[in-house]
């Protein structure tokens, strides 16, 4: 498979995972518009994440046009349902703290997984004889 058609089915079964993940588990007080606004966000995360910029408030912030709150107020859910993990690293001045995020290992691995499943599968259009005709 090209990596661009690799990349592209990649993004669409974060996207789909990530849709049913929030949408098939909504938190108790959630409205259907923060579900939403959640979905987008880790659409935007997952952007980030491919071009290797790091997940902090600030860069968010910057990529988003977002105000610091309107940004916790999405993470903050993405954390407690644990599709992100949160850590605190020095700040972009080295002196304070920033909250950096990560998009949780644990849906990377399930992606992969579905990734090496697809790839195993045999090819419905492979010109290979079945077991079945090789064995009359």
């Amino acid at each position: 498979m090209t990596r661009a058609l690799h990349l592209q089915w990649h993004s669409l079964a974060f996207s789909a995972f990530i849709f049913h993940e929030i949408f098939d588990n909504p938190q108790e007080d959630e409205t259907p518009q923060s579900r939403l606004k959640q979905i987008g966000m880790m659409s935007v995360l997952y952007i980030m994440n491919q071009g290797h910029q790091r997940l902090t408030l600030s860069n968010i912030i910057e990529n988003t046009g977002l105000t610091r709150t309107g940004v916790t107020e999405t993470i903050d859910p993405l954390v407690k349902r644990g599709l992100l993990t949160e850590r605190f690293v020095k700040n972009s001045m080295g002196r304070g703290k920033a909250r950096q995020f990560e998009i949780a290992p644990d849906i990377l691995e399930k992606l992969r997984s579905l990734d090496t499943t697809r790839n195993s599968a045999p090819d419905p259009h492979s010109d290979d004889e079945s077991e079945e005709n090789k064995l009359a």
